[in-house]
């Protein structure tokens, strides 16, 4: 045995097993391994290059709502296998697994609560269930608060995560698409706004749905946006895209979204929003 390896077996190292992983986080932009327990407060923000990390439901709630109080709204009961879809794995064995690994019925969720003092209904997608991936569960939800958004009188602000419509229910999926952007309508009908929230990332049938139907269009920080993929699009036209093709940067600067918001700023500027655009409903 060397002298090098007797003073490395001296020093009392702690072994891996010993060092939970829940105690870091490592970020998926810049590598930079962050403290658990600091990323979290810091809102899943990276605080060494300002990546915007994926949050669930929950955390999202936790984060908007007055003094994170809030009801989530029992989901909506829809058919698990409509057309009875195997790939690989029977689609309802996927379902079982989303559901284990959430905790959450399907992708998205809706809650009621105050905002700034003002009523108001959120719905969101978690991109952890499925990839987001929109259903006839996803669709229904959407309806689901658009109804009680319409019921309360109040505003209905979405956040949006999504690879696209699920494969696993087909047209089904497709379907969905018409159904909300009708559901949007309503919503206009009672002259209440309808705030979007695009998240990383958004794509797809939801990104060509309600997801750009907003009266008022928020994108997080450095959020991949897109309807297809890039290289796709290079293939059909020939052409090199710019660096920052699909990015919510790009989109807000070729007027496609209003602005781009930190998450830390989200809370403030969406209440700011709600007054706005509800003026003459007072706060409950």
């Amino acid at each position: 045995m060397t002298w090098l390896n007797r003073v490395r077996n001296a020093i009392p190292f702690i072994t891996k097993r010993e060092t939970p992983d829940h105690l870091w986080h490592k970020c998926k932009n810049c590598g930079q391994m962050i403290f658990t327990k600091e990323y979290e407060e810091n809102l899943h923000v990276c605080p060494n290059c300002g990546h915007h990390g994926r949050i669930a439901p929950a955390q999202r709630f936790d984060q908007l709502f007055d003094d994170s109080r809030y009801t989530v709204l029992a989901a909506p009961r829809v058919a698990d296998d409509p057309l009875k879809f195997r790939d690989s794995k029977r689609y309802t064995d996927r379902l079982k697994t989303a559901r284990t690994d959430t905790g959450d019925p399907d992708a998205f969720l809706n809650a009621t609560g105050k905002l700034g003092g003002r009523k108001v209904v959120i719905g969101v997608q978690n991109f952890a269930f499925m990839g987001g991936s929109m259903g006839q569960a996803v669709g229904e939800a959407f309806i689901q608060g658009v109804e009680k958004a319409i019921a309360e009188a109040s505003p209905y602000i979405v956040f949006t995560a999504s690879g696209g419509a699920r494969m696993q229910e087909g047209i089904l999926s497709l379907m969905q698409m018409p159904r909300t952007t009708v559901a949007i309508q309503m919503l206009h009908d009672a002259g209440l706004p309808y705030i979007v929230v695009l998240t990383d990332p958004t794509s797809g049938g939801v990104m060509a749905a309600y997801a750009m139907l907003g009266d008022v269009q928020i994108a997080e920080p450095g959020a991949t946006l897109a309807f297809t993929g890039r290289r796709v699009i290079e293939n059909t036209i020939r052409e090199k895209l710019p660096d920052d093709f699909q990015t919510s940067e790009y989109y807000r600067d070729h007027g496609l979204v209003d602005m781009v918001t930190h998450r830390h700023e989200l809370r403030e500027r969406l209440t700011k929003l709600v007054d706005y655009l509800t003026p003459d409903r007072k706060a409950a």
